[in-house]
């Protein structure tokens, strides 16, 4: 069918999924890679599926983000001054675009077919946190990754034709994020910044949903275990640690009304897993300058 209409489809289709998922009440939705193009022959149809963000497509789902108070992100491909690029729309409660992130690796294929990469991985202030996205074949990537960190993204939404599999569970546990992945088939995932899976989806189960409270830091257990037991002494299960052992770190999540994480971080003087990173190496340069000058 011409482009116009597999869009269309595609929206209403789309539109009658979050309807359902809107039950659980979510403060977010993912939806899959260039959804608007699926069902096409992944050659021509794909490329001519490109429309303007704002568009008829993004109208389409401000409207379902205001009708539920959500936020949605949006995957298609965009055209903007004349250029094509895999993008991702976040749509706010209100109906607003937030940001909109351009694939920085597209593949081969896209690549020769016009497509332009996007050069950063932005993240975005929301009422939940700070939202980024990445894009499918970005996963084999770590400067999109590096990119996300280096915005301070809390949640990264993964948009995607392929599963990702172990890559998903690597980038959620070496950079702390909570991750949801959105794609086509079975296996969409939702991880914590440990890396573990909360929840996948299967045939039978396609739309998933998980409790993310990003509200949480990763820590090492260096340094940092005898401190925990005079954290729970004073806010018992309103700091909620979750260690996980071979890998020797921890998650300290708040479930506190005013007081966060990183205020809990600072009050008991806990060293981030990023800090101790940090601090390492400053210490190892320190010893190899004095073995060179010995």
């Amino acid at each position: 069918m011409p482009p116009v209409e597999r869009a269309r489809r595609a929206v209403e289709a789309v539109s009658a999924r979050i309807d359902e998922a809107a039950y659980d009440k979510p403060d977010i939705i993912v939806l899959p890679e260039t959804f608007t193009a699926l069902g096409g022959d992944g050659g021509k149809d794909w490329f001519a599926s490109a429309e303007p963000i704002p568009g008829p497509t993004t109208d389409a789902l401000a409207a379902k983000a205001k009708q539920y108070n959500t936020h949605i992100v949006c995957p298609i491909l965009e055209v903007r001054d004349g250029k094509r690029y895999n993008a991702a729309a976040l749509i706010d409660r209100t109906g607003s675009i937030v940001g909109v992130y351009h694939k920085m690796h597209p593949t081969n294929p896209e690549l020769e077919g016009g497509i332009v990469p996007g050069t950063t991985a932005p993240a975005w202030d929301t009422d939940i946190g700070r939202v980024g996205c990445a894009i499918c074949f970005d996963l084999n990537f770590r400067d999109v990754a590096d990119s996300l960190a280096a915005h301070r993204a809390e949640l990264v939404c993964f948009c995607s034709m392929y599963r990702g599999g172990l890559s998903t569970q690597i980038w959620a546990f070496e950079y702390g994020f909570w991750f949801i992945s959105a794609t086509p088939a079975e296996n969409s995932v939702i991880r914590n910044p440990l890396g573990q899976l909360v929840v996948q989806s299967f045939a039978y189960s396609p739309t998933i949903v998980a409790e993310a409270n990003l509200d949480c830091v990763v820590c090492h257990i260096d340094c940092n275990q005898e401190k925990i037991p005079a954290l729970k002494k004073k806010y018992g299960p309103l700091a909620e640690i979750h260690s996980i052992s071979p890998e020797a770190v921890f998650l300290l999540t708040s479930r506190h009304p005013t007081v966060s994480a990183r205020d809990m971080v600072e009050e008991f003087k806990f060293e981030t897993r990023t800090e101790y990173w940090k601090r390492s190496h400053a210490n190892r340069a320190v010893a190899l300058m004095k073995a060179r000058e010995s």
